[in-house]
């Protein structure tokens, strides 16, 4: 099993995910670093303190598994899997690139420790809700978690499948909102409102709670390492309010940086700021 990491090594895990990602995304040209530095500290704190997985044997049956919905975020979740152990981090220079493995979006295929392709948006909570369903038919005690973004939270599969998991009793399945509160191209309350958003997926009988998506004590607390379910078969729901960008101060809460690639002297800035004090 992985070891699990205390909160002052979860948060430095998390610092190395952003550099790590930083330079990924800046080396292949690509998009989407304000979406992945919004949810680096769920990412630490699954694989370093909740997953119940084995980076050395990553198809282990009785592994957690987990979905990222928001695949556009893929820099940060390979970051993670190579920082915790899963493959070799030189591997880390093929994203984004011709002839590389790893690709813009989550991708399954050749890359341990991924167990579905995401990027299609709106998909991943249903992929998550079969899969916590066939932990149940197996009558095995897997966990499900699923990491999705506000914006999927405007497509009709999602609440589709939210409707269906405390149908199921699905008490083995966590959905974490990462709620930056801007999607691809405005604000959320500009583009579909969503509050109220807790009350909704309460409304929906799932478990919810509200947390601050960058407090590494909060997210562990909320995402429960010791397994324990919620009361009735529920499956649990966690807001995660979060900051798109967060970690460089040019970065945080604009929309310019779903899209743009950090080059240049923008890319030394945002280097120096996150190889700063923590």
């Amino acid at each position: 099993m992985a070891e699990r990491l205390a909160v002052e090594e979860l948060k430095r895990l998390a610092k190395e995910i952003r550099l790590t990602s930083l330079e990924m995304i800046s080396r292949g040209n690509a998009s989407h670093i304000g979406t992945v530095f919004s949810c680096v500290e769920t990412l630490a704190c699954l694989y370093g303190g909740v997953l119940r997985v084995r980076p050395d044997e990553p198809d282990w049956s009785g592994r957690d598994r987990f979905v990222m919905s928001k695949g556009h975020g893929a820099a940060g979740l390979y970051a993670t899997l190579a920082l915790r152990g899963f493959f070799p981090r030189e591997r880390l220079k093929e994203f984004y690139v011709d002839g590389g493995s790893l690709y813009g979006h989550v991708t399954h295929k050749g890359v341990p420790g991924i167990d579905v392709s995401t990027g299609a948006l709106g998909h991943g909570l249903a992929l998550a809700v079969g899969l916590a369903a066939g932990a149940g038919r197996l009558s095995e005690v897997w966990r499900v978690f699923a990491l999705l973004s506000d914006g999927e939270c405007d497509e009709g599969s999602t609440w589709e499948a939210a409707l269906l998991a405390p149908a199921w009793k699905l008490s083995n399945l966590t959905a974490i909102l990462d709620y930056s509160k801007i999607q691809s191209l405005g604000r959320v309350d500009e583009v579909v409102p969503l509050e109220p958003f807790a009350d909704k997926w309460r409304a929906f009988g799932w478990d919810t709670r509200e947390v601050d998506g960058h407090d590494v004590g909060g997210l562990l607390e909320c995402l429960d390492p010791e397994g324990r379910q919620p009361v009735g078969g529920r499956p649990r729901c966690i807001i995660a309010h979060t900051i798109k960008g967060k970690g460089v101060s040019f970065m945080e809460d604009d929309l310019l940086w779903h899209y743009r690639i950090p080059k240049g002297e923008e890319y030394e800035r945002a280097r120096a700021e996150l190889e700063g004090p923590a």
